[in-house]
């Protein structure tokens, strides 16, 4: 889920501001910070949103990858033995986990 103050510090990284419990009407514009419209801050968290859901793909893949030192392993010892483990694991989480 993306926050409010998430669209707010994408419109404006040095927004100060205060919102109580994901409330948007509940901002609080803080030392002398612009407000930002409400249909701004909805039309962004869209935006974030969208991204998000997005790039669900790479969130799936990095808890699907082996560790760092598994996968070295795996290319040791394909080039040990002459196997393609370690690609045709990779080359599965991928197909799995497509774009």
């Amino acid at each position: 889920m993306i926050r409010i103050i998430d669209a707010i510090l994408k419109i404006n990284p040095n927004a100060e501001v205060s919102v109580n419990e994901e409330d948007i009407n509940s901002i609080q514009w803080l030392n002398g910070t612009t407000p930002i419209s409400k249909t701004d801050i909805e039309a962004k968290m869209v935006e974030l949103q969208a991204e998000y859901d997005a790039n669900q793909y790479q969130r799936d893949r990095a808890t699907a990858y082996p560790s760092i030192q598994d996968q070295l392993d795996m290319q040791y010892w394909d080039n040990v033995n002459g196997t393609t483990n370690w690609e045709d694991t990779i080359a599965k989480i991928k197909a799995d986990n497509p774009k």
